[in-house]
C-alpha cells in the first residue's frame, strides 16, 4: 500500500481518537443501558479501540492474488471498535440480538458455531455482527453512520477463544499433533458445558426460554467431548479425522444429537457388544459406536455404511463377520430380519 494511503488512513484514525477519546466508555456505557432496559442478563461488556499499528497492518494486507483485501480500509474495515458481549448461557443470545437490532442497523450477522459444524472444523462459537449507529440510540449521537463489530459468546466460548489464539497465533513454530486433538476433545467439552448450562437456565426460569430444545448438536468437533463426557475414559480417543466418519455412520441412523447418542450408549449394550466380540485390543470411541450401530441396527447398518470409510472393500465382509458373532452370542433380537449373507458368514 503506497505511503499517502497510510497516511490518509492515520489522519482518518487520529482524528476519530481527537474526537472521541473516551470511545471505548461511550459504547461500553450504551450496550450496558441497551441490554439493562431489554432486561436481559450478561456476564460483562468490553469494548476495545484498535491500536494504530494493528489498524495500520490489518489495512496492508492483500489476497492470493496481490490486491489489497481492504481498499478502503476506513470503509472496509469494520473492528476499529470492538465490543464483546459475553453470557452466562447461549440462550441469551438470540435475545441480545434482538435488542441490538432494535436499536442499531444490521449490516451482518454470523453464526460462526454453525459455520463451524458445517465445515466439520473444531474451534469455538461465537456471533458476530457488523452495526451501524443511527438516531436511535442517543448515547452514541456523535457516532451516526459510524460501522463497527460486535462478538457475542457464553463466557466459556471466551475463555476457549483466548487461550486457543495464545496457544496457535501467539507461539512460533508447528503445532504437535496432540495440542489439536486436546483442542477438539475441548470444544466438545465446552459445547456440551454450554448445553447444560441451557438447560439448568431453562429449569430454573422456563418461562422465560422460549425453546425447550437445548440439545447438543452431533459434529466432527463435537463428538470426542460428548463421547467422553458420556462414558469417561472408559474408550481412547480415535484419530481426529475418523470422526468426520463417525458423524455419517451417526447421522445414516438419524442420530444427530447428544441425547440420541447418549441412549446408543447405554451400559447393558456396552457390555453386550465387548462380550460378544471379545476384543483383542481395547477399542476407541469410533470402534465401539460402530459396533453399537450394528447391534441395534442389523443389515440395516451394514446396507447403510457397508461401503463408508477409508477400506470400503473389506467393510462389508467385516461387518457381517461381527454380526454373526454378535448372534451367536445371542445378543441381537432374532425378530429383526438378517442376511443370507450375514448366516454363512464364518
Amino acid at each position: 500500500m503506497p505511503n499517502k494511503f497510510i497516511s490518509k488512513l492515520s489522519a482518518r484514525y487520529r482524528d476519530f481518537t481527537n474526537q472521541h477519546p473516551h470511545a471505548e466508555a461511550d459504547f461500553r456505557e450504551a450496550f450496558e443501558e441497551v441490554l439493562a432496559d431489554a432486561g436481559l442478563t450478561y456476564d460483562r461488556v468490553s469494548v476495545r479501540l484498535k491500536e494504530w499499528q494493528s489498524l495500520r497492518t490489518k489495512a496492508r494486507k492483500k489476497n492470493s492474488d496481490g490486491h489489497l483485501i481492504y481498499p478502503e480500509p476506513w470503509v472496509d474495515i469494520h473492528d476499529v471498535i470492538g465490543v464483546r458481549i459475553t453470557t452466562l448461557h447461549s440462550t441469551e443470545i438470540p435475545q441480545i440480538i434482538e435488542a441490538l437490532a432494535d436499536v442499531f442497523i444490521v449490516h451482518r450477522s454470523v453464526d460462526k458455531a454453525a459455520q463451524t459444524r458445517v465445515s466439520g472444523s473444531f474451534g469455538y462459537g461465537s456471533h458476530h455482527l457488523i452495526l451501524e449507529v443511527d438516531h436511535r440510540i442517543e448515547d452514541l449521537a456523535g457516532y451516526h453512520g459510524f460501522v463497527f463489530e460486535v462478538q457475542i459468546r457464553t463466557v466459556l466460548q471466551h475463555a476457549w477463544a483466548e487461550f486457543e489464539h495464545d496457544v496457535r497465533y501467539k507461539r512460533s513454530g508447528g503445532l504437535d499433533p496432540q495440542v489439536d486433538r486436546a483442542f477438539t476433545l475441548a470444544a466438545g467439552l465446552i459445547e456440551l458445558a454450554d448445553q447444560q448450562f441451557d438447560q439448568i437456565a431453562a429449569i430454573q426460569d422456563p418461562g422465560h426460554h422460549h425453546s425447550t430444545d437445548l440439545d447438543v448438536e452431533l459434529s466432527a468437533k463435537t463428538l470426542p467431548g460428548v463421547i467422553a463426557m458420556l462414558v469417561g475414559n472408559r474408550f481412547p480417543q480415535s484419530r481426529i479425522e475418523d470422526y468426520r466418519w463417525l458423524e455419517e455412520l451417526l447421522f445414516a441412523h438419524g442420530i444427530t444429537t447428544a441425547t440420541k447418542l447418549r441412549d446408543l450408549l447405554n451400559d447393558p449394550d456396552i457390555d453386550a457388544v465387548r462380550r460378544s466380540l471379545n476384543y483383542q485390543f481395547q477399542p476407541g470411541q469410533v470402534r465401539i459406536i460402530d459396533d453399537l450401530l450394528l447391534r441395534r441396527y442389523h443389515d440395516e447398518h451394514i446396507n447403510a455404511t457397508g461401503k463408508s470409510g477409508k477400506y470400503p472393500r473389506q467393510r462389508g465382509p467385516r461387518l457381517r463377520k461381527r454380526l454373526h458373532a454378535m448372534r451367536a452370542a445371542r445378543i441381537l433380537d432374532d425378530s429383526e430380519p438378517h442376511s443370507k449373507a450375514e448366516l454363512t458368514s464364518p
